[in-house]
């Protein structure tokens, strides 16, 4: 029976909630603020920062109190490498679920008490989340195979209540059960960025874990506050990754896949170069030589020519 309560039922499992900093801390103060409304006596909030500028750390310390917990980063290690460090912490600490929430995403106490009871009530779910939305527009409702098509987003409604396996739950907004990850690892930080969440759907599913969304709970993502970083980096890496994703586990056919997404890739070059995108170019390109050749991991500042490291 789901909860209809305003904030996490007492006696669910202890929530870890990770959120990831990079020179974005405005948008992190506002998202732990958000989360402080409904955590509870036994949860806790871990703030990792992405080696941000030394303004940036500095305006997360004096804006967060209570039960935050900082940890610094000496180098970007990106969406993987940085959770990692807290989904480590968290785990050292006996937390029985985590919940991974980008800084200009946020949810709400009702939405957490349902998905959380759900995980708890269902040892084989592995991770849950709800349905993610920006404003009144349905971004997705889970997510299908990303090294079989590009656009991987489900968006078909989903009733009050509704529970819908899928191929992996968005890292915007996912709670992780902590044994699934003493069992299969952490986030591959080989993808960098993009398809880490994904990767770790299919790890847990290879181990008897299901992956779901549960209709009638909604998170909220401001996607335009990262909207100059999707222009160049995010395109980079989403199209590099599905050669990492493929080699995983599409190992079979991995020839017939390489060929599909460099024929995706060749447009968005293409597209990119009759606009005069030379950046964007630039990045598609990378991004097929560096899937064939098996170059993973950040390719930040190589890819920006030096701008972001």
């Amino acid at each position: 029976m789901l909860s209809n309560s305003t904030a996490p039922a007492p006696n669910l499992m202890r929530l870890a909630v990770l959120i990831l900093n990079w020179n974005r801390a405005e948008d992190t103060i506002h998202c732990v603020h958000s989360v402080q409304e409904w955590l509870q006596p036994e949860d806790a909030i871990w703030v990792i920062d992405n080696h941000s500028t030394v303004e940036d750390r500095a305006q997360l310390q004096q804006n967060l109190s209570g039960k935050v917990t900082f940890i610094f980063s000496d180098t970007n290690l990106g969406f993987a490498g940085g959770n990692n460090l807290g989904l480590q912490a968290a785990m050292a600490a006996g937390h029985e679920a985590i919940l991974l929430l980008n800084n200009d995403a946020t949810v709400d106490g009702t939405a957490v008490s349902q998905l959380l009871n759900l995980l708890q009530n269902q040892p084989n779910l592995g991770m849950v989340g709800p349905e993610m939305w920006d404003g009144n527009r349905m971004l997705s409702a889970g997510g299908g195979d990303i090294g079989l098509t590009i656009n991987t987003h489900l968006q078909k409604p989903l009733a009050a209540g509704e529970l819908r396996q899928v191929a992996y739950v968005p890292g915007t907004c996912i709670f992780v059960r902590t044994a699934v990850l003493q069992q299969i690892g952490l986030l591959d930080e080989a993808y960098f960025f993009s398809g880490e969440v994904a990767d770790l759907c299919a790890r847990a599913r290879q181990q008897g874990y299901e992956a779901a969304i549960l209709g009638g709970t909604r998170a909220y993502h401001q996607i335009e506050r990262s909207a100059r970083q999707r222009h160049q980096l995010h395109i980079y890496y989403v199209l590099r990754n599905r050669f990492l994703y493929v080699q995983k586990f599409h190992a079979s056919q991995r020839l017939r896949l390489f060929r599909q997404w460099s024929l995706v890739g060749g447009r968005i070059w293409l597209e990119a170069l009759l606009r005069r995108n030379w950046p964007r170019a630039r990045a598609a390109a990378l991004a097929i030589w560096d899937g064939w050749n098996g170059r993973f991991e950040g390719q930040n500042a190589r890819v920006t020519k030096g701008e972001i490291a």
